[in-house]
């Protein structure tokens, strides 16, 4: 894994050995058929590969087809610029914004290890596939 800036955002990006071990971790095949996960863009949105080999940026919590924007990998990763202060963390909003959690960094956000991203981001993903599959009068 190697992470850092480019240009104005923070990637993490992962090495090949690690990438099926972190899509089976985040179960994107489950959200997204046919596609891995090779990073993360600004810690909010992965960055995922289809199998042709395209990729694309797509927010973590609830990834979904019609999310999918073209996203180009830098073409060497020693571009990144390594940020001691961000190594080896994630920034979270505990209340995601699609549920209605705010932006600010204050009390919403907090910085969590990947093992336990990837734990919020399947149970927020669930959770929101629960809350569709319902009638829309139990939503309320």
């Amino acid at each position: 894994m190697q992470e850092g800036w480019y240009d104005d955002e923070y990637l993490i990006l992962f090495d090949r050995g690690e990438i099926a071990e972190v899509s089976d971790r985040y179960q994107i095949s489950q959200m997204l058929h046919g596609y891995e996960i090779v990073g993360l863009r600004g810690w909010d949105d992965f960055i995922v590969r289809d199998t042709p080999g395209h990729t694309y940026s797509v927010p973590a919590v609830v990834p979904q087809l019609r999310y999918l924007s073209p996203f180009t990998l830098p073409n060497d990763r020693t571009v990144l610029t390594a940020d001691h202060r961000f190594a080896g963390k994630i920034k979270w909003y505990i209340k995601p914004i699609l549920f209605g959690g705010s932006v600010d960094l204050g009390e919403n956000a907090t910085w969590v290890t990947h093992e336990q991203h990837a734990e919020l981001v399947r149970w927020w993903c669930e959770r929101y596939r629960r809350l569709k599959a319902q009638p829309s009068d139990v939503r309320r």
